[in-house]
C-alpha cells in the first residue's frame, strides 16, 4: 500500500481543495490483488487505489471511453513472425500505467481512507487519471500512442494497439495490451533504446525475453514458440 501511495503522490495524481458547491464527488476504495508467476506461485501482494467510476455521471465526469486491446489474431501473428524471422522478443510491464493518463474533465474524488486524516472535509480534485474511471483505460492508451507517434512508431489502422517502426534494413514492432508491452524486430539497438525512452517516461519493468502474456505461457524452442494455458488448467480443474 505504500508504494501505492507513493507513485499517486509523486505523479500529482491529485490536488486537495474544497468542493465546489455545483459539483459532486466520487467515492473510492483499496482493493487488494494477489500477482502470480507464470508457474502459478505468487510475486507479489498488491494494493491499489481504485475510484467508484459506476458514479461517475456521462458527459459530466466523462465523455468517451473506448481503448484498444490486442486482437489475439494479432497476437499470434505477431509470434509467428518473430518465430519464422529469428527476431527479438522482449517483455515490459508499466507501473502504475493508468496514472500517467491525463485527466480532462473536472472530477472530485473524497479522501481515500487512511490518508489525509488531518485534511477532513476537503476532496481531491483528479489531475491524472485513476483505475476505475470510466476513462482511464482510453487517457492512458491516448498518453502512450503519442509518445511512441514522438519516436517514429506508427500505429496500424487494423489494430490500434500494434506500433510499427521501420527504417532502411531495421524493423521494430509494439505490441500493447493495457501495461503490458510486446517488443520485437530485428533491431536489438532499437529495442534498447525504446525500452530506455519508455522507462524515463513511465517507469517500468523489464520482464526480459517474453515467456508470459495474456495468461498464456510463451516458450521459444529450435522448432518455433509454443503458446500454452497449462497453469490455468491446472488451477480451474473441470
Amino acid at each position: 500500500m505504500n508504494a501505492e501511495i507513493q507513485a499517486l503522490e509523486s505523479n500529482h495524481t491529485w490536488v486537495l481543495t474544497e468542493l465546489p458547491l455545483n459539483k459532486s464527488s466520487i467515492g473510492c476504495r483499496w482493493v487488494y490483488k494477489i500477482k502470480h508467476r507464470a508457474d502459478g506461485s505468487i510475486e507479489r501482494y498488491k494494493a491499489r487505489l481504485v475510484a467508484k467510476g459506476y458514479t461517475q455521471i456521462e458527459v459530466q465526469d466523462y465523455l468517451d471511453t473506448f481503448s484498444p486491446v490486442a486482437k489475439l489474431t494479432t497476437v499470434r501473428l505477431l509470434l509467428a513472425l518473430a518465430a519464422t524471422q529469428q527476431w527479438h522478443l522482449r517483455q515490459l510491464e508499466v507501473n502504475n500505467a493508468f496514472l500517467h493518463g491525463d485527466l480532462h474533465e473536472e472530477t472530485y474524488m473524497i479522501l481515500p481512507r487512511g490518508m489525509y486524516q488531518d485534511k477532513q472535509g476537503m476532496v481531491c480534485k483528479l489531475q491524472k487519471s485513476l483505475y476505475g474511471l470510466k476513462q482511464a483505460s482510453r487517457q492512458w492508451h491516448a498518453r502512450l500512442s503519442t509518445f511512441l507517434s514522438s519516436h517514429g512508431y506508427t500505429q496500424c489502422d487494423t489494430d490500434y494497439s500494434l506500433f510499427l517502426k521501420h527504417h532502411q534494413q531495421s524493423f521494430t514492432v509494439i505490441l500493447v495490451y493495457v501495461d503490458d508491452i510486446v517488443l520485437t524486430g530485428n533491431d536489438l539497438t532499437e529495442i534498447k533504446t525504446i525500452t530506455n525512452l519508455l522507462d524515463l517516461a513511465f517507469k517500468i519493468k523489464d520482464l526480459g525475453d517474453l515467456m508470459f502474456f495474456l495468461g498464456f505461457e510463451v516458450s521459444r524452442t529450435k522448432a518455433g514458440i509454443n503458446f500454452c494455458q497449462k497453469e490455468i488448467c491446472f488451477r480451474y480443474p473441470s
